[in-house]
């Protein structure tokens, strides 16, 4: 049988998986595509479509064709408004902005991230084994990435840190040291999920909890403070939502395995003590990133003042910085190393995805969108407490979701890895939003026997339009 049609995480069946879920296939590649390496010396992916982005554009044309056929699940009228509403906080910044012609790419980036990609997610995704096999793909693109990092911290061959070249950065380079945190969170919070998941078998949330375990380095060695936060408060709300005998199991074994690699063996003790430490120094002795995070933070709240209802425009916040910034901010970040020369990147964007959309989009922005996410984390999380079938669905897609909103205090969107958020918010609200055609929870796979013997002889789920 296929992991579609069992609903197990176990034992796919690969040909017959092609053959019934062939729109999913951009969506994998969407995800898989960011293994490939950037190329050296390619500080920054501003303005420029990776091999990911080209995906979810084509994962976005099989949803248009899918719907037109209509082979999609139907959304009900507050699916629509909730995944659509952000388009008209989008239309409003641009048409406002200064220059309108130079907010278009903002606003395009923008459409694909919040709106198409997610919508196209939502649409294609039909059951809870096409929700596994998204899922799946975090956990791969995770642990390749994350292997990549430990052997550069391992051969000091990665990006610059304190004068070594040891910072674990995957296969995005020095310019973008966030990227292989943020993919390696990702897998780790889908792998605590699995793990922590009631009604998997046995087997398999084995194996996810060793590759959870197994993320743990990666994450420590990249030294991202963001990402330790989100996905520390990303995993206690796992647990919480999954059971606190399940919830103590996995915490005991992670600290276990962080005892052991920083105490024990001393894999970058002082420097993760010293980066752990440097979170609370924000207003003694501060180093020069938290400065310059603090005082772009300030010059996107002076943005905001200036225009409260529609912000600056997209793409706006550089262009102003300079007449918002106070003399605090330093002119850039430096970065070498991992195959590429010394280069000061400028720092373009507050590092905190609420004041961006506050400073460029205004309080119509940030209602459209942040609006949009509360009502998704709202109704997923009530779903989840509700209990019934699909829980390691609803771990999984929570988890992501928390993750990234928590992510958002210290980051916004940049980088290649940036299209994996659209994925993120489309599996989000696929949870949260049931389709019409479902009488209560979707239902996957896994559901009754009857049900799942039906959907075997008819190669779909039910409720849901055949796919040829």
């Amino acid at each position: 049988m296929s992991l579609a049609v069992t609903g197990n995480w176990a034992r796919p069946d690969l040909p017959g998986l092609l053959r019934r879920h062939w729109p999913l296939l951009p969506l994998a590649a969407t995800v898989l595509f960011l293994l490939a390496p950037l190329p050296a010396g390619d500080a920054t992916t501003s303005g420029k479509v990776g091999p990911a982005d080209a995906a979810s554009l084509m994962l976005v044309f099989v949803c248009a064709v899918q719907a037109l056929r209509g082979r999609v699940r139907a959304l009900t009228p507050l699916g629509v408004l909730v995944l659509g509403m952000p388009a008209v906080g989008l239309a409003v910044a641009t048409m406002t902005a200064g220059d309108p012609y130079a907010a278009l790419p903002g606003f395009v980036r923008y459409l694909q991230v919040f709106v198409l990609v997610p919508a196209a997610v939502v649409l294609l995704v039909r059951d809870a084994g096409e929700f596994r096999i998204a899922a799946g793909c975090f956990v791969v693109l995770a642990l390749v990435q994350g292997a990549v990092g430990v052997v550069q911290y391992a051969t000091h061959t990665g990006a610059s840190y304190q004068g070594e070249t040891i910072r674990a950065v995957g296969t995005f380079g020095p310019g973008d040291v966030m990227g292989m945190a943020t993919v390696v969170a990702y897998g780790l919070v889908v792998a605590t999920a699995v793990a922590l998941a009631p009604g998997l078998p046995r087997r398999v949330r084995r194996i996810a909890g060793g590759c959870a375990l197994a993320l743990v380095l990666p994450l420590v060695l990249s030294f991202s403070r963001g990402a330790w936060i989100a996905t520390f408060g990303a995993a206690v709300l796992v647990m919480a939502l999954a059971g606190i005998r399940r919830a103590l199991k996995v915490l005991v074994a992670l600290s276990a395995v962080g005892f052991v690699l920083v105490g024990g063996l001393g894999v970058g003790s002082e420097m993760v003590a010293e980066r752990l430490t440097s979170i609370t120094q924000v207003s003694s002795a501060p180093d020069q990133s938290v400065t310059d995070r603090y005082t772009m933070w300030a010059a996107a709240e002076s943005m905001w003042r200036e225009r409260p209802a529609v912000g600056v425009g997209l793409k706006g916040f550089p262009a102003n910085r300079d007449g918002h910034a106070s003399l605090g901010l330093s002119s850039g970040s430096d970065t070498e190393g991992a195959g590429q020369a010394y280069i000061r990147q400028p720092l373009l964007s507050p590092h905190n995805m609420y004041l961006l959309i506050l400073s460029e989009q205004g309080l119509i922005g940030l209602v459209a969108l942040a609006g949009g996410w509360a009502a998704l984390l709202v109704a997923g999380l009530r779903r989840v407490a509700s209990g019934g079938g699909m829980r390691d669905c609803g771990l999984v897609a929570t988890g992501l979701f928390v993750w990234q909103l928590t992510d958002f205090l210290y980051a916004d969107i940049g980088g290649p890895s940036t299209v994996l958020t659209g994925v993120i918010i489309g599996l989000a609200a696929w949870w949260a939003l049931p389709s019409r055609e479902d009488a209560g929870p979707p239902r996957g796979a896994s559901s009754a026997a009857g049900s799942a013997s039906g959907a075997v002889s008819r190669g779909r789920a039910p409720g849901v339009a055949a796919r040829p």
